[in-house]
């Protein structure tokens, strides 16, 4: 197992390495906050398994952090499909929503704490990041893991109910059919919104719900409305408790099989579309035109 010393430069090549991935190479302060952050601190004194296409869950032989400073998913809850999340996908989204010095962040779904604390970096010590969950198991991790950051707050609660402030921006590490009301009218001028929008399926193999093909969805708040662009694919859990409406997730399945999630231009709240839409639902909508 390599020394301390030795772990500063393989997370600092690690840095390199998943901002390149992320298209994000010249992000030098997204690049310091992956660098800076000892990922092994998140993951447990459990037996640490990687995720893998072809074979599920892979138990290392020993926990040896030299061996997760790559773009690999680890399971903080392997039965329940609760993971520690692609670093490339978290880059490329975290570079998309550019959390500044001073910004108030709501990190929904913050699991053990560990991009929790990638954000925390981010918005310095005049920011400050909400960090919230409401599994009970997760959440004591949480409070362990961050007892020591002096810009983040723990917050026990259904992701849905927060935030209950005006936030910078809302970063959602769970799949949804609908973005929850706080997350939009919470957020202040300029505040930017990203989530996992995609329709639930069963897990082949846990007894969990997951968005399989679903997309990363940025919305950020216009004086005109909010504007809205797609990050590319995303699989995340599936949220609990949120609203479903049948007749939306249906007309959302058949939207994401259309491929064309790329011209999404605008998120329309509390109304119907009036233009063209790549998708509608009761209340809300996505649409192909700018923000008005």
């Amino acid at each position: 197992m390599l020394p301390f010393s030795q772990l500063d430069a393989v997370r600092a090549v690690f840095a390199r390495q998943i901002l390149a991935l992320a298209n994000a190479s010249e992000n030098k302060r997204l690049e310091q906050a992956f660098a800076s952050i000892a990922r092994e601190r998140f993951l447990g004194a459990d037996q640490w398994q990687i995720l893998t296409p072809w074979n599920g869950y892979t138990a290392l032989q020993e926990n040896d952090p030299a061996l997760i400073y790559q773009d690999v998913v680890i399971g903080l809850d392997p039965e329940r499909g609760v993971n520690n999340g692609s670093p490339v996908l978290h880059a490329r989204w975290m570079n998309a929503m550019q959390p500044k010095a001073g910004e108030i962040v709501a990190h929904i779904g913050a699991g053990a704490g560990y991009y929790t604390s990638i954000l925390a970096q981010l918005v310095g010590p005049t920011g400050k990041v909400l960090a919230v969950e409401c599994d009970e198991k997760l959440a004591a991790r949480l409070e362990i893991n961050l007892a020591a950051a002096a810009n983040i707050e723990v917050i026990r609660a259904d992701g849905a109910s927060q935030p209950e402030c005006p936030v910078d921006a809302v970063y959602v590490n769970y799949g949804v059919a609908r973005p929850a009301g706080r997350w939009l009218e919470n957020l202040r001028p300029a505040g930017r919104l990203v989530l996992p929008l995609g329709v639930p399926q069963m897990h082949a193999t846990l007894r969990v719900r997951v968005v399989r093909h679903g997309i990363g969805l940025m919305v950020t708040r216009k004086n005109t409305g909010f504007a809205a662009m797609s990050l590319g694919e995303a699989s995340f859990l599936f949220a609990h408790g949120l609203p479903r409406p049948d007749a939306d997730i249906d007309a959302l399945r058949k939207s994401l099989a259309t491929g064309q999630d790329r011209r999404i231009r605008s998120l329309i709240w509390r109304k119907n579309a009036s233009g063209s839409a790549w998708f509608e639902g009761q209340d809300w909508a996505l649409s192909f035109d700018e923000p008005a």
